[in-house]
């Protein structure tokens, strides 16, 4: 093969990992390879890995080893596993999967040029340093994936948390946040190829500046983003750390329009003694801080993740986050099935329950949130939302969001009118469900995007 490749790269996990391959692709772009949708017209097959719970290693491990098939059916093709599986496991995997011709920890993405275009040895490569590496000063080269109008900025890397049910830490390393210059840059230049709506996203996006000396913080930079970066309608706060979330922070929120008034705020149980056992923050402070945020952002719309099925979890610890999720009123909730990670403080305990126990938790936990959901949304019918267009299932049925519901994790709310994706509309709220709306194109346009790339 020539030096420059066709390169297919399949991405799995989180937002996180997106922003990843998307500098990964750019990289790889900037060096003269071409990227191709199809698998079947590769050189190089790249699989971006997940490694966060036991199901997202699973499938990792069936989209590499169908990305082995496909390299077996390829003369001359060439596999490449990225991300956090690498990092975690590269040395286990080199002996299970000798298909694998490289892989690359997070730690060492910048080397995926030469996973890609390095002479083969006839056993895995494996390039994987520390837990991960900031961009370079200056925008990183990215090749953005998915709707060009919505996109995430990664503000940080790595967790100085010790929950005792996560891995992370030990996977991506300490936090680490980047300079503000540098994002501004990249919103800038993100607002330049017509993205309306960022969010922004890190293991622990409230840690922001903390390791800094530069007097960079989370509400600097959201401040920052609104005024500097203007053609940006929305910006949206994911990945919230409880007990980082200041008076500053929700009084940016408050006052500058481009910033949602949304915050994803990760609590996992409401049972002091589950919280405990996880090493998070206690119930009750959890409760004054819903307040304060309440009081400070009167109209913000709240979300959170919670894990059922912890080890020693009892039916009075279930009751108690049920009780919670009815007194707190969230507008949206993940739930999860505690999965036991090696490595982590909570893998060690006793008290595992069955499948069947965890998994008939998490329906009940489910249709107690299901119950708040349909009431909150309920009651928003009548009133006028803006709305981010996003497809056009009919002529004149549109699919869109509003700002409280972030990318593929929410609902959506469906729009009879007319208007391209991409565009903000105003709307009237005509019906709702368990966790979407319906409505109705009540006003012009707000205002176009610039035009598309």
């Amino acid at each position: 093969m020539s030096d420059r490749r066709r390169v297919h790269l399949l991405t799995l996990g989180c937002p996180k990992n997106q922003v990843d391959s998307e500098i990964m692709l750019g990289t790889l772009t900037r060096d003269g390879h071409e990227i191709v949708l199809d698998p079947r017209e590769a050189d190089v097959l790249v699989v971006n890995t997940c490694a966060f719970i036991g199901p997202a290693k699973e499938e990792s491990i069936d989209a590499i080893l169908e990305a082995a098939e496909l390299k077996a059916a390829g003369r001359g093709r060439r596999l490449v596993v990225t991300g956090c599986l690498a990092q975690r496991y590269a040395d286990e995997l080199r002996e299970s999967l000798p298909e694998v011709d490289v892989f690359v920890g997070t730690g060492e993405l910048e080397r995926i040029g030469d996973a890609v275009t390095g002479p083969s040895t006839g056993t895995p490569l494996v390039y994987r340093g520390a837990g991960h590496v900031l961009p370079p000063h200056g925008p990183a080269p990215r090749v953005r994936t998915g709707a060009w109008w919505t996109t995430y900025l990664k503000v940080s890397e790595g967790c100085d948390h010790q929950c005792s049910f996560c891995i992370i830490p030990k996977i991506r390393g300490r936090h680490e946040s980047r300079a503000l210059v540098d994002l501004l840059a990249e919103a800038e230049a993100l607002a330049g190829e017509g993205v309306g709506e960022l969010n922004l996203i890190a293991q622990d996006l409230t840690a922001y500046g903390r390791d800094r000396r530069d007097g960079a913080s989370l509400a600097v930079l959201v401040r920052a983003l609104a005024r500097r970066v203007p053609s940006v309608r929305w910006i949206r706060l994911l990945y919230a750390y409880p007990t980082s979330v200041t008076d500053e922070l929700l009084e940016v929120m408050a006052d500058e329009p481009a910033v949602c008034r949304y915050l994803d705020m990760p609590l996992q149980h409401a049972s002091d003694r589950m919280l405990t056992a996880m090493r998070r923050p206690g119930a009750e402070p959890t409760r004054r801080l819903l307040a304060r945020v309440r009081a400070a952002v009167p109209d913000v719309v709240l979300r959170s993740a919670f894990i059922v099925g912890f080890p020693g979890e009892t039916d009075d610890d279930v009751r108690a986050l049920c009780d919670f999720l009815e007194a707190t009123d969230f507008d949206n909730v993940g739930v999860f099935r505690y999965s036991p990670e090696e490595g982590t403080a909570a893998a060690e305990l006793s008290g595992g329950l069955p499948d069947a126990v965890v998994q008939g938790r998490w329906e009940r936990v489910m249709a107690v949130q299901a119950a708040v959901s349909t009431r909150r949304l309920a009651a928003r019918v009548g009133g006028d939302v803006t709305v981010l267009v996003e497809a056009e299932e009919a002529p004149g049925r549109l699919i869109g969001r509003t700002a409280g519901q972030a990318p593929e994790i929410d609902g959506v709310i469906r729009l009879r009118g007319r208007a391209e994706p991409g565009d903000f509309v105003q709307a009237r709220i005509t019906g709702s469900a368990t966790y979407d709306l319906e409505g109705t194109v009540s006003a012009p346009i707000v205002d176009t995007m610039p035009a598309r790339p």
